[in-house]
């Protein structure tokens, strides 16, 4: 590395080993973009071909994804979307539980990805070549300033959806016994599931509107027709809560079977009511651990002073008392 910065600067300056990052990013940049314009085969026809499903041609296909997708970001479509099966569908579930729903959310995710790390990496070069002294700066310093927020700014949209994600998980763990309650209340008074889900879609608005933007979009499609056990398990899927998957198993199975909802209802609300609370137990007993070190820090150096610190005056003295008496 010593010989690459001596023989930058000494073909090109100060600034040489700066001059040569750069254009070696800005021929990196000219060699993507004609990643953007290659055309690459769809996933979604090989997923269609697995299932035995016929395929559409080249022309209805563009026709399709021009009317559910957004303009711009269809020109690279293929660029902005994985071309592995299994990455596509872990992505697509992950923006659902984090509660992106569109059609054009992944590609809005990469693109995020793409545009923030491109953006970090031109802002790290220009505070490192305007701001700072490139000529004295070290090879450490000089991949923390260009290189660090370009890989900062591409990991921020991961970061930002598994964040939202977990308190979105959370927040639906939460508030499900009480969606439990009132819709057994809401069936046991003589409504219907369908408008029981409704009704509890409406309460929860204020205090859990994740919960309540789920059971709401699960009343729409019921009332588009769909079918019941599928709107339930996209539910599911798009919640990633066991506690919701559990549910939605027990309403299927009581269906199945054409036992009451009621009764399947109460028993599985007085379940999660005590799940919630051993939850909250398990919290609290967590709690003295993690507190143990807090007190050690700030309890155990102030009894040590007042217990052996007398002492220590106590010696400090005798010493010198016993040099003035040997003088």
């Amino acid at each position: 590395m010593q010989a690459f910065n001596q023989f930058a600067y000494n073909l090109l300056g100060p600034a040489g080993p700066m001059i040569i990052i750069a254009s070696l990013g800005l021929l990196l940049l000219l060699l993507a973009i004609p990643m953007f314009f290659a055309s690459r085969d769809n996933p979604m026809d090989r997923l269609n071909a697995e299932h035995g499903r016929k395929k559409l041609n080249a022309e209805t296909r563009a026709v399709l994804r021009d009317k559910r997708k957004n303009e711009k970001l269809n020109k690279y479509a293929q660029f902005l979307e994985p071309q592995d099966e299994k990455e596509l569908s872990d992505i697509r579930k992950k923006l659902l539980n984090a509660g992106y729903r569109t059609k054009d959310a992944v590609q809005i995710y990469y693109f995020a990805q793409f545009a923030l790390g491109i953006s970090g990496l031109i802002l790290g070069v220009s505070y490192f070549m305007l701001v700072l002294d490139p000529s004295n700066a070290t090879t450490q310093q000089t991949v923390m300033y260009t290189l660090g927020p370009g890989a900062a700014g591409y990991m921020f949209p991961k970061y930002w959806v598994t964040k939202r994600v977990q308190n979105r998980q959370q927040e639906i763990e939460d508030g499900f016994p009480d969606s439990l309650d009132m819709m057994l209340v809401c069936v046991e008074a003589g409504q219907s599931m369908d408008q029981a889900i409704v009704r509890v879609s409406k309460e929860l608005q204020a205090s859990y509107p994740s919960l309540a933007e789920e059971f709401e979009m699960v009343s729409y499609e019921m009332k588009a027709g769909k079918d019941k056990t599928v709107v339930l398990n996209d539910m599911g899927d798009r919640c990633g809560v066991q506690d919701v998957m559990s549910f939605v198993s027990v309403l299927n199975q009581s269906q199945s079977f054409g036992t009451p909802i009621s009764d399947a209802l109460r028993v599985y609300a007085a379940e999660m009511r005590d799940k919630r609370v051993m939850r909250a137990e398990e919290k609290a007993n967590k709690l003295p651990t993690k507190m143990t070190l807090t007190t050690m820090m700030f309890t155990v150096p102030p009894l040590l002073i007042i217990l052996v610190g007398p002492s220590v005056v106590g010696i400090q003295q005798l010493g010198e008392i016993g040099g003035t008496v040997g003088q």
